[in-house]
């Protein structure tokens, strides 16, 4: 059961419409997905409340510091993903969920070099990477990129990230209406209605990629480990 964390210490940076795309998303592919709501916004939690029998992904509200781990527990037996939306803020919190986690995701909105809450994360990443040996794999997704912007303009900004080591995902989540109307009527992007919800199509081809991306990055991870234990066998042997 993978944890995957969303974290930015920044609000606005489209931290819990990337967690709602991916959950949904998931959901459609058909695997059973718990998203915990730590955000003190709770809009994840809103949503919820208000999708009725319009999803089947679980939502757990007011999740702290105390109860992070009691509620990952729970998940394992019921959940094929379990998805973390942190506060928009410094807490305590990012620490603890970071070390549950399998794959770390940082919204930061496209072309926006100086988001200081992106930046923070991605110091923590690599902090416990160099200093305390603990590698976490972790990615930047670019969130609200203009549908106009450039490839070369998106590449520019992956490339400077590159240099700071820090992988970017291929997929940015472009600035979409509909994103913003699964909110307000709940339910998801294949629940909405397509002759009222602008480019929904092109929405909906958005978060598939998104969530395929991801999906292709667990697939790695976990060939990965296959491979270490497999090699630590022939060593013992």
């Amino acid at each position: 059961m993978p944890v995957i964390t969303f974290a930015n210490t920044k609000g606005g940076a489209g931290k819990t419409t990337a967690v709602l795309l991916l959950a949904t998303e998931l959901e459609q592919m058909g695997f059973r997905v718990t998203v915990l709501d730590a955000d003190p916004q709770y809009w994840i939690t809103r949503w919820r409340e208000n999708s009725a029998d319009k999803t089947t992904v679980k939502v757990v509200p007011y999740v702290t510091l105390a109860s992070l781990e009691k509620h990952i527990q729970e998940s394992r037996s019921e959940s094929d993903y379990v998805l973390i939306d942190l506060p928009g803020a410094r807490t305590p919190l990012l620490a603890k969920a970071i070390g549950y986690s399998n794959h770390v995701l940082i919204p930061i909105q496209g072309c926006s070099m100086d988001a200081q809450g992106g930046a923070h994360v991605i110091e923590l990443m690599q902090y416990l990477a160099d200093k305390g040996n603990i590698h976490i794999p972790f990615s930047v997704v670019l969130t609200r990129v203009n549908s106009m912007v450039t490839t070369r303009a998106l590449q520019t900004v992956k490339t400077l990230l590159a240099e700071r080591r820090v992988n970017v995902m291929d997929t940015p989540i472009i600035e979409r209406s509909a994103f913003r109307d699964v909110f307000d009527c709940g339910g998801t992007l294949h629940t909405l209605t397509a002759g009222r919800v602008s480019n929904l199509e092109k929405a909906r081809e958005n978060a598939r990629a998104f969530a395929d991306e991801v999906l292709m990055h667990e697939a790695l991870r976990c060939r990965k480990l296959q491979l270490g234990k497999a090699a630590s066998l022939r060593a013992v042997a």
